[in-house]
């Protein structure tokens, strides 16, 4: 049974490091994807193909949807005004 979860998490450890060059990602990019729960084949998939030029490049589409994501975050966090003014 060991085994099995060593094969499947080198094939997803494959996976990423496919998409890392595929996408051309780093390191930082590919945690930022792990953490949204994020998954290689879905990178991959949305790679802009020459005809799809409206498309951001899968590195900048993570960052831009890390950040939105954080600022949400930071919204949740903040306390609100307890009304008294």
């Amino acid at each position: 049974m060991a085994k099995e979860k060593g094969k499947h998490k080198n094939k997803r450890d494959a996976l990423w490091a496919d998409a890392k060059r595929r996408c051309r990602l780093s390191m930082e990019d590919i945690q930022m994807a792990k953490e949204m729960g994020l998954n290689p084949r879905s990178l991959i998939k949305n790679i802009p193909s020459p005809s799809e030029q409206w498309k951001t490049p899968v590195k900048q589409w993570i960052r831009e949807m890390y950040e939105k994501r954080q600022n949400i975050k930071a919204r949740k966090k903040e306390p609100v005004g307890n009304g008294n003014l």
